[in-house]
C-alpha cells in the first residue's frame, strides 16, 4: 500500500513552477558596470578611480613612461661622460701601460655606442607612442570637436573645410605648446656629464627627467606643425558619391564583410558595450551567419571577412563560441578571413574597467596568443606572414608550428619569459596576407591596427606601426598588378559627420591614422580598405581612396533588427578596383527577451526552468 506523503515530503518534492525573485537570465546592473552605452565616460571613471590598483598603476607608469624617460635623457650624459673620459686619458697617455688603458676606453666605446643609441632610440619611439603621437591625436579632435559644435556642426565639403583649418590651428597651437614647455624646463636640464657624476644617481636623476621633456617637447613642437600641415593638406573623408559601374566582361568578387561580432561565452550573457540594453547571448550572430549561408547557396561569395571583435573580451569560452558557429558552416569556413580587434586583445577585466595588465603580463600574452590560434583555425594555411625581405614569409600555421610547444606552455603554465618570448612573436606576424591568384587576381592584406594598451579603460585606441606599413607596401609591389582589400579593425579617420560625444572619437581612434592614408595614397586606385570598430555603417572616400565601414550585425539596441553587407567588386581598367553597389542583408531581431518574459508571466517561465 501507497502511503500518502507527509505535508514536509510534499513540500519537499514539489515541482519548480514559479519564477525567481530576480530572473539571472535578464542580468542586472552588474552587467552594466562598463556599458558605455549605458553609462556615461564620467560615471565609468569615477568607479575607475573607486577601484584601481594605486601599486599596479605605479608600477605601469613607471615601467612605461618614467623609465624609458629617464634612460633617454641619460643618453647624452653617459656619452659625454665616455668622451670626457677617452679625451682624459687621451691627453695624460704616456708608456705603454697608458695606451692599453687608452686603447681600453675606446674599445668599450666602440662596443658600448651601439647599445647606447638603441636604448635611447627605443625609448624614444616608446615615449613617441604613448604621448607624443597620442598628444597631438587628441588636441586635433579636440580643436576640430569645439569648432564643429560652434559652427552649428556643418557636413559635407564645408565640414572637410573646416577640418583642414582645425588640422593646421593644432599644429600651431601644439608647437607653442610644446615650445614654452621646452623653454621653461631648459634651465634643468644638463647635456654634459663624468663618470663621478653617473656614480651619484641622486645628482642627475632630475636632470635627465628635464632632458628628455626638453626633448619630447621639442619634437612634438616640430612634428605636430609638419603633421598638421600636412593633415590640413590632405584629402579629407566625404560620403561616396556613387557607386562604380561594372566594367563589361571584367573579372569580379563577391565579399561579405562583417565586424564586431562581440561572441560572449555565456547562454545569456551580455556585451561590455551595451550592457542589458543590447542583445543577449549569441543568437543573432547565429542567424547572420544562417542568412549568409542561404545567399552564398543562391550565389556564391569569394570571401567572408570579419574585421575585428569577434569576441567581447577574448576570453577562452567565447573563443570556443565563434569557431563553434563557424564550423557549423564549412562553406563559409572556407572562405572566411579574420583580423584581431581590441576586444580580442586588450581587454583585460569584462566587469572592471579598473584593472590594469602590467606591460610583461603573461596574461596579456596569452590573450594575443588565443587570438592567434582562432586566427590560423580559420585561415591559417591560405594566409602568409610578414617577411623582412622581399620574398613573402611562411604561411601562418606554419610560422606557429615552430612554437607550437612555447604558446602550449603559456596557455598551461604562465611565466614572464615565455610572454616575452611570445609578445615578439606577435608583433613579427603581421600584417597576414592571402596573395592574389591569378597575379592580377584580388589580394587581401590583413593588419593589426591595436595600441598595446595595459587598461580597460584605454582598450580602444589603435595605432599601426611603421613596420606593418613598409610591409604592406612591399606586398603591394611585389604584385603591381593586383587588386587590394587592405583589412583592419580600426577607421582611418573621423567620419564626415557630426559627433555628439567627444570621448567617441578620441577613445576609439587611430592614433596614426592620417599618416597612413598618405602611405596608401600612391596605391588608391587599386585598393579598397575595409574596416569595423564603431559598428557605424559607412562608405566614403578620402581622394581616391574608398574606405567601407561595416556596422555590426549583432550590437544593435534590445530588439532592432540588424544588417550587413556583401560588397561586389569588380577588376577596372590599369589595375583599378572598382566598388559596385553592394547588397544589404538584413537580420531579424532576437526575441527581446526581457520584454517577452516579463510579459508572459511566471507561469510561462515554469516549464522552461524546470
Amino acid at each position: 500500500m501507497n502511503e500518502v506523503p507527509a505535508q514536509s515530503d510534499r513540500m519537499r518534492l514539489a515541482p519548480f513552477a514559479t519564477s525567481p525573485l530576480l530572473d539571472p537570465r535578464l542580468g542586472d546592473m552588474e552587467n552594466d558596470h562598463s556599458a558605455t552605452k549605458q553609462r556615461s565616460l564620467l560615471a565609468i571613471a569615477g568607479s575607475l578611480l573607486a577601484e584601481i590598483s594605486l601599486t599596479k598603476l605605479a608600477f605601469a607608469w613607471f615601467v612605461s613612461i618614467l623609465l624609458p624617460a629617464v634612460l633617454l635623457g641619460l643618453a647624452p650624459l653617459v656619452l659625454t661622460a665616455w668622451i670626457g673620459e677617452a679625451s682624459g686619458r687621451l691627453a695624460e697617455a704616456t708608456g705603454v701601460g697608458a695606451a692599453i688603458v687608452v686603447l681600453a676606453v675606446l674599445a668599450v666605446g666602440w662596443i658600448g655606442w651601439r647599445p647606447l643609441f638603441r636604448v635611447a632610440e627605443t625609448n624614444f619611439w616608446s615615449l613617441n607612442a604613448l604621448a607624443v603621437q597620442p598628444g597631438y591625436a587628441f588636441w586635433r579632435e579636440a580643436l576640430r570637436h569645439v569648432t564643429e559644435r560652434s559652427l552649428n556642426r556643418k557636413s559635407g565639403t564645408e565640414l572637410a573645410r573646416i577640418r583642414s583649418l582645425s588640422c593646421a590651428g593644432a599644429g600651431i597651437l601644439l608647437l607653442a605648446v610644446a615650445g614654452l614647455v621646452a623653454f621653461a624646463v631648459w634651465p634643468e636640464t644638463r647635456w654634459i656629464g663624468s663618470v663621478t657624476d653617473l656614480a651619484s644617481p641622486r645628482l642627475f636623476i632630475f636632470p635627465t627627467i628635464a632632458n628628455t621633456i626638453v626633448i619630447m617637447s621639442a619634437y612634438l613642437a616640430v612634428a605636430s606643425l609638419v603633421w598638421g600641415f600636412a593633415d590640413a593638406g590632405a584629402d579629407q573623408p566625404l560620403d561616396l558619391e556613387a557607386f562604380d559601374a561594372a566594367p563589361p566582361g571584367a573579372r569580379n568578387w563577391r565579399v561579405a564583410h562583417l565586424s564586431d561580432v562581440h561572441v560572449v561565452g555565456e547562454r545569456y550573457g551580455f556585451r561590455i558595450e551595451s550592457g542589458r540594453n543590447g542583445p543577449r547571448g549569441n543568437e543573432r550572430l547565429e542567424q547572420a551567419f544562417v542568412r549568409l549561408a542561404a545567399l552564398h547557396a543562391e550565389q556564391p561569395v569569394d570571401l567572408v571577412l570579419i574585421s575585428g571583435d569577434m569576441t567581447d573580451a577574448g576570453t577562452s569560452a567565447e573563443w570556443a563560441e565563434f569557431l563553434d558557429i563557424v564550423r557549423a558552416h564549412p562553406e563559409l569556413a572556407r572562405r572566411m578571413l579574420i583580423l584581431p580587434g581590441n576586444h580580442d586583445v586588450n581587454i583585460v577585466d569584462r566587469t572592471n574597467p579598473a584593472r590594469l595588465d602590467l606591460p610583461f603580463s603573461p596574461i596579456k600574452a596569452l590573450r594575443k596568443m588565443r587570438a592567434l590560434s582562432a586566427i590560423a583555425a580559420v585561415q591559417g594555411e591560405r594566409v602568409l606572414t610578414a617577411s623582412a625581405t622581399e620574398a613573402p614569409g611562411p604561411t601562418l600555421s606554419d610560422a606557429l608550428e615552430s612554437r607550437r610547444a612555447a604558446i602550449e606552455d603559456l596557455a598551461g603554465n604562465g611565466g614572464f619569459e615565455r610572454a616575452s618570448e611570445l609578445a615578439h612573436l606577435w608583433h613579427e606576424l603581421f600584417p597576414l596576407i592571402l596573395p592574389p591568384d591569378p597575379e592580377d587576381g584580388l589580394g587581401v592584406a590583413i593588419l593589426n591596427s591595436n595600441a598595446d594598451t595595459n587598461f580597460s579603460f584605454t582598450n580602444a585606441l589603435g595605432l599601426l606601426s611603421v613596420r606593418q606599413a613598409l610591409q604592406l607596401t612591399q606586398a603591394f609591389d611585389r604584385f603591381p598588378r593586383a587588386r587590394w582589400i587592405v583589412a583592419l579593425h580600426h577607421h582611418l579617420i573621423e567620419y564626415p559627420m557630426p559627433v555628439a560625444a567627444f570621448s567617441e572619437r578620441v577613445g576609439t581612434a587611430l592614433i596614426n591614422g592620417s599618416w597612413f592614408l598618405r602611405v596608401l595614397k600612391p596605391y588608391a586606385s587599386r585598393i579598397i580598405v575595409m574596416h569595423g570598430h564603431r559598428h557605424k555603417d559607412w562608405i566614403g572616400a578620402c581622394g581616391g581612396l574608398k574606405i567601407v565601414s561595416a556596422p555590426s550585425p549583432v550590437m544593435a539596441k534590445n530588439a532592432s533588427p540588424t544588417h550587413f553587407y556583401i560588397h561586389a567588386l569588380a577588376a577596372g581598367p590599369g589595375g583599378s578596383l572598382r566598388l559596385l553597389t553592394p547588397e544589404r542583408v538584413e537580420v531579424g531581431a532576437a526575441v527581446d527577451a526581457r520584454n517577452a518574459l516579463q510579459s508572459s508571466g511566471a507561469s510561462a517561465l515554469a516549464p522552461t526552468l524546470q
